[in-house]
C-alpha cells in the first residue's frame, strides 16, 4: 500500500487569545497591525487539525479546545460554539472512526477535543477506538502540570486517555508513512508531524509557528517556555520547509493556514509566508450518513 496520505483541513473552533500573550516581546504597535485586537486585546485563532486516510487507517492531527467549559470560559477566550466533532460529522465521519489521533502537545486548545463529557457531565474519550501518540515529555510535563499556565494541562482532557496513549521518544514513524519529531521551545516536548501526500511532504509543527504572522526570528508567544529554543527550532522548520519545499499547516492561522515558504532573496537568514492556492477540499458526507447527536 502507498504510505502517501489524503488529508483535509478541519476546523474545530475560532477563539481569541491576547495579543501581547500571542507576540510576546514584539511591541503592540507592529502585531497590531498584522492582527488587529479586539476592545478587551485579544486577537481572532483557529483550531485547525487535519483529517488523514493513508496506509495507518484513518487519523486525526490535534482536536482542538472541545466542549467542556463553562459560560464564564467561553466569553473569556470567546470559545465558538464548535468543536472536532462537529467538523468531523460535516464530512461524514464519526468519532468511531478515527483509528489513530496524534497532538503536537497537550495544552487546551489542541488536546481537550480529546474527551468529551457524557450524560452524565463524566469526561470520557471522544475517540473510543483511537489510540493517541504524543511526546514522553510531554505526556511526563502536562501530568505534572510542567507550565507558567496553570490551566492548560487539564486533567479532565488526560486522564480519561490514559490508557490509550502511546509515547514516542524522538525523532521516530510513528505510524506507517506519519513521522514525528521534537520541535522544542512552546514546550520541552511538543511534537512536529509530517507525512506524504501525493505531492510531497506536508508538515504540521504546532506552537513553534502558529500563525502566518509568526514567520520571524522574535515573534515568539509569551506563552513558551523556551523562548530562544522556540526561536531555534523554528529557524530550522523554515529552513528545511523552503529548502524541500515543504508545506506548512499552521495550527492557529484563522484564515489561510496551508502555506509554503520561501527565503528573502535580500537575506537569507530571513523567510516569507505564501498561502498555498489549492487546498484539498473535505471529502462529501455520504448521503446516507446521519449524524447523530453530540455529547459536547
Amino acid at each position: 500500500m502507498s504510505s502517501a496520505y489524503a488529508w483535509w483541513l478541519l476546523r474545530a473552533g475560532a477563539f481569541r487569545l491576547d495579543g501581547g500573550g500571542m507576540f510576546g516581546l514584539v511591541p503592540r504597535t507592529m502585531w497590531s497591525r498584522l492582527a488587529p485586537p479586539d476592545d478587551t486585546n485579544r486577537i481572532r485563532l483557529q483550531t485547525n487539525c487535519l483529517l488523514l486516510r493513508g496506509e495507518a487507517g484513518t487519523l486525526l492531527i490535534e482536536t482542538g479546545f472541545g466542549g467542556k467549559w463553562t459560560e464564564k470560559e467561553r466569553a473569556i477566550y470567546d470559545l465558538e460554539q464548535r468543536t472536532v466533532v462537529d467538523a468531523l460529522r460535516e464530512v461524514g465521519v464519526e468519532p468511531q472512526a478515527i483509528d489513530h489521533v496524534v497532538v503536537t502537545h497537550l495544552h487546551f486548545d489542541h488536546a481537550a477535543g480529546l474527551t468529551v463529557n457524557d450524560r452524565s457531565g463524566k469526561p470520557v474519550p471522544t475517540f473510543p477506538n483511537a489510540d493517541i501518540v504524543v511526546q514522553r515529555q510531554e505526556w511526563e510535563d502536562a501530568l505534572a502540570n510542567k507550565s507558567t499556565m496553570t490551566r492548560t494541562y487539564l486533567r479532565t482532557h488526560l486522564d480519561p486517555v490514559a490508557d490509550r496513549v502511546r509515547l514516542i521518544e524522538g525523532d521516530a514513524e510513528a505510524l506507517p508513512g506519519i513521522r514525528v519529531g521534537p520541535m522544542v521551545g512552546h514546550t520541552w516536548g511538543q511534537q512536529a508531524v509530517r507525512f506524504d501526500d501525493a505531492t510531497g511532504v506536508v508538515c504540521f509543527p504546532g506552537d513553534v509557528l502558529p500563525t502566518i504572522h509568526h514567520a520571524g526570528a522574535a515573534f515568539n508567544m509569551a506563552y513558551d517556555m523556551l523562548p530562544y529554543r522556540n526561536m531555534l527550532s523554528k529557524r530550522s522548520l523554515l529552513d528545511r520547509a523552503a529548502d524541500e519545499a515543504w508545506r506548512l499547516v499552521l495550527d492557529h492561522e484563522p484564515d489561510r493556514p496551508v502555506v509554503r515558504v520561501e527565503r528573502d532573496p535580500e537575506r537569507r537568514e530571513r523567510h516569507r509566508l505564501v498561502p498555498v492556492a489549492e487546498v484539498p477540499s473535505p471529502p462529501a458526507p455520504p448521503a446516507s450518513s446521519a449524524a447523530g447527536p453530540s455529547m459536547d
